[in-house]
């Protein structure tokens, strides 16, 4: 089973399917040092222009580049027979595969790139590449393909899906090629970069361009949601694969590309070498892999939101929910706090706090740089274990629409909010919060109906819970009202509204003033 991902938006497709690069070895007898050696890449590019060539360089690194391949099995839930107590029922039950809708077993497989790190066979991956294909499939075996066509079973030594990278083991007689992991951190923008793969099953292929952007987000949030972007071509069956500098240094592993088709448009996106290696690192030596976490969620401050809190633009991250008795609570941290600094390091786009915090070790405590209500403060949070993703999702929470929400119409006695805001609401009683799946520790007020011509009407809709506006707690609509109009007369173009929408709270969104 070919089964590929991919990116429609920035939503970082995993370059699933194809294989990894066909190697032409040379050298054999130098396999105790490694192919990107200090001084045996050199690369000579003219003043004015590009390299001359990649071939010597190429060369000499395409033997360490290795094809990554599952075996699988895939437990398929069969259609019902529609056919079945009819005349026809046993051939078109034969014809199916399966009788009455019982599930059968199937055999499936996944394609990837990777790259030998050491003389004695540890090979880097994405997570991706070696994962179950999906519901109901377990992976049976692993293997690895050299450039000689030398195929051996794999030993899977340590995965981590949250940075989407693996470490697997092979033992060969001899020693073999393999490569070093470049500094990342020394990458610019514009600087060359070489790809080795075997996108589409054409053979092996290399291919080449530039970085077009560092630390480069893909919209997934996360703590390592920063990638280096390049437009060197990067398809499907790349994923896994070595990102090269121009001194042959691994600083990147090929992992996600951007494209409305699925193919190449040139832009691809690499694991930094500075994040993977110390991942790496852990997992050889049989260590799992522990972030730092403060049990919060956190929106980015937009243009928006800045302008509703009248702060500057790009200044840290807000504070949406805060889990009880989590590191964060402990800490004194509330929905609303926009957190500007961890340990001393600005929260940007470039290095967001789930970034900084997922990236300082547990146990430690650390100071947070914080405006609350509008003025500076800090506090100091000791910083725990972060839990697995999926405890994590489960901790959210999820809730569905309901049409009878059980809010009066608009004909009822329901108060307008502020003609300056555009929305009706009333009180949040008990037996509205259950109706419309609204846990019964929240306090608010709750959205009846909105101005059609206003921007709530784009942005809130009915059954949404108002808990706060610009940090201030309402309970009525004269509260709501009131804060509008103190926003107003400050000259703030839009307010900020603290919304629980059914199981999902402390979101932030900003609203234009009327």
């Amino acid at each position: 089973m070919n089964k590929v991902r991919y990116a429609y938006a920035l939503t970082g497709a995993l370059l699933l399917g194809g294989t990894a690069a066909s190697l032409t070895l040379q050298n054999p007898a130098t396999a105790q040092t490694a192919q990107n050696e200090p001084g045996t890449i050199s690369a000579q590019a003219p003043r004015a222009g590009a390299p001359a060539s990649f071939a010597d360089m190429v060369a000499r690194l395409q033997p360490a580049v290795v094809n990554i391949s599952t075996t699988q099995k895939v437990t398929v839930q069969q259609q019902a027979n529609p056919f079945a107590g009819t005349p026809f029922g046993d051939l078109f039950g034969q014809m199916g595969g399966g009788q009455g809708g019982a599930p059968v077993t199937r055999e499936g497989q996944s394609l990837g790139s990777g790259f030998l790190i050491s003389a004695d066979g540890y090979v880097v991956t994405n997570n991706h590449v070696i994962a179950p294909a999906g519901r109901g499939a377990t992976v049976e075996s692993i293997k690895v393909t050299l450039q000689d066509r030398k195929e051996y079973t794999a030993k899977l030594i340590g995965r981590d899906p949250t940075s989407d990278l693996a470490l697997l083991k092979i033992s060969a007689p001899t020693a073999l090629p393999f490569v070093r992991f470049g500094n990342s951190s020394n990458s610019r923008v514009g600087d060359w970069v070489v790809a080795i793969g075997q996108p589409f099953g054409l053979g092996g292929t290399v291919t080449a361009g530039i970085i077009s952007a560092v630390h480069r987000s893909t919209g997934q949030t996360g703590p390592f949601d920063s990638f280096i972007q390049t437009d060197a071509a990067i398809n499907q069956g790349n994923s896994g694969g070595p990102m090269f500098d121009m001194n042959g240094n691994v600083i990147g592993i090929n992992s996600q590309i951007y494209s409305q088709s699925g193919g190449n448009i040139g832009i691809g996106f690499a694991i930094p070498a500075s994040e993977a290696k110390p991942i790496i690192d852990t997992l050889m030596k049989g260590q799992s892999i522990k972030r730092g976490y403060l049990g919060v969620s956190i929106q980015p401050v937009t243009d928006d939101i800045a302008a509703a809190l009248g702060l500057q633009k790009n200044q840290g991250e807000i504070i949406g929910r805060v889990e009880p008795g989590g590191p964060g609570a402990k800490a004194g941290l509330r929905a609303g706090d926009v957190v500007t600094a961890v340990g001393g390091t600005p929260v940007t786009p470039d290095k967001t706090l789930s970034y900084l915090v997922a990236n300082t070790a547990p146990g430690t405590s650390t100071r947070l740089d914080v405006i609350r209500d509008g003025r500076p403060t800090t506090v100091n949070a000791t910083v725990a274990v972060r839990p697995a993703d999926d405890q994590l999702a489960a901790l959210q929470g999820a809730g569905g629409d309901d049409d009878d929400d059980g809010i009066p119409g608009s004909d009822s006695a329901t108060a307008p909010a502020s003609s300056s805001l555009g929305v009706t609401v009333q009180p949040l009683t008990p037996q509205i919060a259950r109706s419309i799946g609204v846990d019964s520790t929240v306090q608010g007020v709750v959205v009846a109906a909105t101005d059609p011509s206003s921007d709530a009407a784009q942005k809130l809709k009915r059954g949404d819970v108002i808990s706060a506006v610009n940090s201030t707690p309402v309970r009525t609509a004269a509260d709501v009202a009131r804060t509008v109009a103190a926003a107003k007369a400050a000259g703030r173009p839009q307010v900020l509204l603290q919304i629980t929408r059914q199981r999902t709270s402390g979101v932030f969104i900003p609203v234009k003033i009327k």
